[in-house]
């Protein structure tokens, strides 16, 4: 029987790892820079890095025939995404934000079956129900506690945006390169977003110390190239099912991370809400016991 921890395994826990810590780390760099210039300039680096790895298959780009998807690509998955993500990291703790974000999976199975004609099956309609419950806890949460109901919303709105940009990329996946979709969207949605923060912020407000050049650099090293590059290896190896049913991880991790070294608070509401989100994420995406034992197996 073959180990548990394979390299595919371990890639992934890796790739969780680094989605679930970006949280907690890009509210630890906010207060010394303006959202909009700080998500552009995490967006535009880490999609150039990405683009220069990628030099030697240029040939795959077909910028005449695909500008077009490239730009709607950059507008949901990096303009809005990042832009209304580094937002609202401001109005909400970063582990909580994430569990609003990670609803995303939820939400595309639901776009998916609407506009894809994937096929939705009870327990999935079940998952659907058990996330929207899990959201309003964390909204009465905010009703009732500490938490910013327009940091809610943000979330919520995060989480839209990226669940339509999946589904565009999804509709276009065979006409463009996965990997210079990445680049090309993080290169063009972070131009925009820093031509929005030089005309509506300042680039003085941006205070260069260690800790917000760590964020910076962890979100344009780590949150795309190298994030984006383990993604795709695992789907390409066919482990799709896994990254999708193992993503609830991510805000169980940036929650237990903000708690632990940003002293976030963590109320009764909220743990409900993670629970009921991380549930309905697992419900959304899981596929059968078969696979489940596939993967234990491995």
């Amino acid at each position: 029987m073959s180990k548990v921890f394979t390299k595919s395994t371990m890639a992934l826990l890796v790739l969780i790892l680094v989605w679930g810590a970006s949280w907690p780390i890009y509210k630890l760099a906010l207060p010394y820079t303006p959202p909009l210039l700080f998500s552009g300039m995490r967006a535009t680096i880490g999609g150039v890095l990405l683009g220069v790895l990628l030099l030697k298959r240029i040939d795959k780009i077909n910028w005449r025939e695909n500008w077009k998807l490239y730009c709607i690509s950059a507008l949901f998955n990096t303009t809005l995404f990042f832009g209304i993500q580094t937002v609202g990291l401001n109005y909400l703790p970063g582990g909580l934000f994430s569990i609003l974000v990670y609803f995303q999976p939820v939400l595309l199975g639901l776009f998916a079956w609407i506009w894809l004609g994937e096929f939705m099956t009870p327990v999935k309609i079940i998952g659907l129900l058990i996330g929207f419950l899990g959201i309003l806890m964390v909204s009465l949460d905010g009703l009732t506690f500490h938490v910013s109901i327009i940091g809610v919303v943000l979330g919520i709105v995060t989480a839209i945006c990226w669940a339509f940009g999946v589904i565009y990329v999804k509709s276009i996946r065979d006409r463009v390169d996965a990997y210079w979709m990445v680049s090309l969207q993080c290169i063009i949605g972070g131009a925009v977003l820093l031509g929005t923060g030089t005309y509506f912020e300042s680039w003085s407000e941006i205070q260069w110390n260690s800790t917000y050049i760590f964020g910076l650099s962890y979100g344009a090293i780590f949150g795309i190239p190298i994030s984006y590059i383990i993604y795709y290896k695992l789907i390409n190896e066919g482990e799709a099912s896994k990254v999708g049913s193992y993503t609830f991880l991510v805000p169980i991790i940036a929650v237990f991370i903000g708690a632990v070294f940003l002293d976030e608070p963590i109320t009764y509401l909220l743990i409900i809400g993670l629970i009921m989100v991380g549930a309905s994420i697992f419900i959304v995406n899981f596929r059968s016991k078969k696979k489940l034992i596939n993967f234990v197996k491995e």
